[in-house]
């Protein structure tokens, strides 16, 4: 008898241990999805006029968890922590723009969801048209970013740099592009070119591109179960056309690559 309870204990022990396993491969906490995000980064994920937080990954984290029936929690970040926080498990995934190049061996990825470029914006009258301008220059990135990533491939021009130095947001340095404190900025593509429609700013894209790359969303090491999830539900939101319309209602035109 003593050895029939014992091997029931060992049962249920065995399955309580696979059942806390599987919890701590899928959400941080049960029924929630946490998204971590910079809120400085339109129009990926930022604070709008009201205080809310919005943008085109936003809404799109927003549906995802709508149809896992999961409650989302959008948690912003600072960007250099972003890896601290996915390791102490206070958000489920990095998902505002995040560049998969570069970083392919360091999170469990979902597929691309979107292309992008690195590029180089400067005041529109500044006289600096290509790469070789930027010679002597004072150029701003964002620290941990995809573009302070790519330039360390570009010893050449950064050394050319007059100064090269590092802000903690891209709007930081686009206000400091804007009154002439800084030459050029490297930074997304998609963003650059928003701000500067949206703002009606005096700024241009440099059409030499600095790196090409695309977006993903990115979950802690080893957390395929989440993944997984999360990858369905976007391909079931590009056939039937969700995805379509929140990138046309951010860009006025479908630029995500799932399914094409």
């Amino acid at each position: 008898m003593k050895k029939i309870i014992a091997l029931i204990l060992m049962v249920v022990l065995v399955f309580s241990f696979a059942a806390c396993g599987s919890k701590n491969v899928a959400t941080s906490k049960e029924g929630t999805f946490t998204v971590g995000f910079d809120q400085n980064f339109p129009p990926m994920g930022f604070v709008d006029d009201n205080g809310e937080f919005t943008g085109f990954d936003i809404d799109l984290a927003k549906e995802v968890a709508k149809r896992l029936k999961l409650e989302i929690a959008l948690q912003p970040i600072e960007w250099a922590s972003k890896d601290m926080e996915l390791s102490a498990k206070n958000i489920d995934c990095v998902w505002n723009g995040f560049t998969i190049n570069g970083r392919e061996d360091a999170y469990t990825w979902s597929k691309p969801y979107m292309s992008n470029n690195q590029v180089f914006v400067v005041k529109a009258d500044s006289g600096i048209t290509k790469l070789a301008d930027l010679a002597g220059k004072v150029v701003v990135v964002q620290a941990d970013s995809s573009a302070e990533a790519a330039l360390k491939d570009e010893a050449d021009l950064v050394a050319s740099f007059g100064d090269y130095i590092k802000a903690a947001d891209y709007n930081t340095a686009i206000m400091d592009l804007e009154t002439g404190a800084v030459d050029a900025v490297a930074m997304d593509e998609i963003v650059a070119n928003y701000q500067i429609e949206k703002r009606d700013l005096n700024l241009a894209v440099l059409e030499e591109k600095l790196a090409e790359e695309e977006y993903g969303v990115g979950f802690l090491l080893g957390n395929e179960a989440l993944r997984d999830k999360v990858q369905k539900t976007l391909e079931d939101m590009a056939k039937d056309g969700t995805l379509a319309e929140i990138s046309n209602k951010w860009f006025g035109k479908d630029i995500t690559t799932i399914g094409k």
